[in-house]
């Protein structure tokens, strides 16, 4: 059989087309625009990429040059594929961080064949390269080079590497321009669209090893300090205080050696927080029910197939323009509830592990006010390892699937009834002789959605069946029925004993059901929403029983509920420190997403396209583009400085 051999040419031309070819063909399965600027930063790098294979690909001989070949191609394909997999399903990418961060990203196997199938003609087309270099492997010959040509690779790899970075510097000093991505910036969803997937892993995996410190960037913004009545208009009630606490920051500065804590200490300094307003202790001594419900999303809230959530979210405070972002899925969500900080990746893994001190920590913090508290969740504890991280926040009462609600409700389905967690639960605190705050994480509304696949949606199919929509989003109402049965059930509960009026029951979602395509959510979706900010808006329940509606336009999002219960219950705490903010003050919305693409009350930003879509009537300038996307980037830097170097432990102590 007559050989081919793959000289050095002959390999940098076909290692280019593979890596360009992978490149397109992701691009084309994510929707990512192909003919941009980015295309230039991977063209550039395929090509550095393309010398450095040829180097090491022909430095031994003809048996482990092929081996290496071959396997580099399996690789790329299953790199390529996990990346397409992993934000088909969840909705962003995967980093090395996710690994014991999330156990959702560890459990993906469990729907890996359905993922799959799901995704077949992408995972095909990502090995292509590998299976057709399989099958012709025998005719196939890669040559050991001698050391001049290996010389004259390494000088063209140098200077290909210089050309990269003389690219990088095109509009380098703009926010997140690639130059500040690659030096500054940790931002993966924005590093694969600008430099594509094996850049981005690249960048990914040095960071991971060798460690990477983003800069802070404080720009110059008005204090808030101009309204002293926070939007009231009754003019008797007015100069209010701060929610901050006695913090001498100047005293931690000039005694702190540390270069990253020091820098957190003037951030910090340089934050007014926010001010007391007509709400602060609007709900002091009540008690708190409190709910992060598993995918729920305001395409849930229908009057005629779910009432009580439809009741819950159109009265009490309604807030229109509430966003549940979806970073790192469950855990992601559940942190940003629970802390007030955006969970950007790279940081969970400090909350999984409960080492953490949260002098703010929910439980911990309705605890000294006097409070019983309570936590269920209708699944294993030991998923995510929440039993480890609510004890954190100061519930040390945590029960669940594994230890003792299992023998009230039935743990062996998939997934558990939200209503027969509330009935198993209600009759522990509603006659509680103090005041109690209690918190649920809910399972019901988990998918896949299938009648198959969720014993919960088949459970209800029959309410859902007239509407003509298909499969999986009639699963979806169809599962998120039962929490509405839930608290149909825990609200006649409350009442039976006469303490529903002086109850607040608040509700989040963890993330948007990433389990349906973006095209399936609009099915029932009452407007077509878009894949990175609108598929993320929802609803944040705050009701009482004896409130008058009280209606909110300002943007808020997950990170904003502990300061806003904190403001209403009365807490004494810092409001710098907590970088979500109440709603109910008078600093403006925002709402953070995975990519750093946010929503202010002026309008939207698409990370993305660098992109700005006001609301009508308005007009910013790129000044304000710029500053904004300087606060989301020193937001989302704290948030992660603040769980990697345990700061409250440093600045407030114990």
């Amino acid at each position: 059989m007559k050989r081919f051999k793959l000289r050095t040419f002959y390999l940098s031309i076909v290692m280019f087309i593979v890596l360009l070819y992978l490149e397109l063909i992701f691009r084309m399965f994510n929707n990512i625009d192909i003919f941009n600027i980015s295309l230039l930063y991977v063209i550039v790098f395929n090509i550095f990429m393309t010398i450095l294979i040829c180097i090491i690909g022909k430095l031994f001989n003809r048996k482990v040059n092929k081996i290496m070949f071959l396997s580099g191609l399996f690789l790329l394909g299953f790199l390529y594929s996990v990346q397409l997999c992993v934000f088909k399903m969840f909705g962003f990418y995967f980093d090395w961080t996710l690994i014991g961060a999330s156990g959702q990203i560890a459990s993906f196997a469990g729907d890996g064949l359905n993922l799959i199938i799901a995704n077949i003609i992408g995972l095909i087309l990502n090995f292509m390269p590998f299976i057709l270099f399989l099958i012709y492997n025998r005719i196939i010959v890669i040559e050991k080079d001698d050391v001049k040509a290996n010389i004259v690779k390494i000088v063209l790899c140098v200077l290909t590497g210089l050309s990269f970075y003389g690219v990088l510097n095109i509009k380098r000093d703009e926010v997140n321009s690639p130059y500040k991505l690659y030096t500054s910036v940790n931002n993966v969803d924005l590093n694969v669209r600008t430099f594509g997937v094996v850049n981005a892993f690249f960048i990914d995996t040095y960071r991971n090893v060798f460690g990477f410190e983003e800069i802070i960037d404080i720009p110059n913004k008005p204090k808030d300090d101009v309204n002293n009545n926070d939007g009231n208009d009754n003019v008797d009630v007015k100069n209010y205080e701060y929610n901050n606490l006695d913090i001498d920051f100047d005293k931690l500065i000039s005694s702190e050696s540390n270069k990253t804590i020091k820098a957190m200490h003037e951030y910090f300094k340089s934050e007014s927080g926010t001010k007391e307003n007509m709400y602060t202790g609007y709900f002091k001594g009540k008690n708190l029910i409190l709910f992060m419900a598993e995918s729920f999303n305001e395409i849930a809230v229908r009057e005629d197939l779910t009432p009580t959530l439809y009741k819950l979210v159109n009265s009490g405070f309604v807030f229109e323009n509430f966003y549940t972002p979806t970073i790192s899925s469950t855990i992601g969500g559940e942190f940003q509830e629970l802390t007030g900080l955006v969970a950007a990746s790279g940081f969970l893994s400090p909350w999984k592990n409960g080492n953490n001190d949260y002098p703010f920590g929910i439980g911990k913090v309705f605890k000294d006010m006097g409070y019983n508290t309570y936590a269920y969740h209708d699944h294993s504890i030991y998923f995510q390892n929440r039993y480890i991280y609510l004890k954190s926040l100061g519930f040390d009462n945590f029960k669940g699937c594994n230890n003792g609600l299992e023998k009230s409700i039935n743990c062996k389905i998939w997934p558990e009834s939200d209503l027969e967690m509330i009935n198993a639960t209600v009759n522990d605190y509603v006659n509680s002789d103090k005041p109690f705050f209690t918190y649920y994480v809910t399972v019901s509304g988990h998918g896949d959605y299938g009648w198959s696949k969720s014993a919960i949606a088949n459970k209800n199919k029959d309410l859902v069946s007239g509407l003509k929509v298909s499969e999986k989003p009639l699963a979806y109402l169809a599962a998120q029925i039962e929490l509405d049965r839930a608290l149909e059930k825990l609200i006649t509960s409350l009442d039976s004993v006469g303490v529903l009026d002086d109850t607040v029951i608040a509700l989040v979602g963890d993330h948007y059901p990433y389990y349906m395509s973006i095209d399936e959510v609009n099915e029932i979706s009452s407007y077509k929403k878009d894949s990175v900010v609108e598929v993320n808006r929802s609803n944040f329940i705050l009701w009482n029983n004896k409130m008058d509606t009280v209606e909110v336009d300002k943007v808020g999002s997950q990170i904003d509920v502990l300061p806003t219960l904190y403001n209403l219950f009365g807490v004494s705490y810092d409001s710098r420190l907590i970088i979500g903010k109440d709603i109910l003050s008078t600093t403006d919305g925002l709402a953070i997403f995975g990519n750093r693409s946010w929503v202010s009350d002026k309008g939207t930003y698409f990370a993305n396209t660098k992109k700005f879509v006001p609301i009508d009537g308005v007009k910013v300038t790129d000044e304000y583009i710029n500053t904004m996307n300087k606060i989301v980037n020193n937001k989302v830097l704290m948030s992660k400085n603040i769980m990697e170097n345990n700061y409250y432990k440093k600045v407030i102590g114990d």
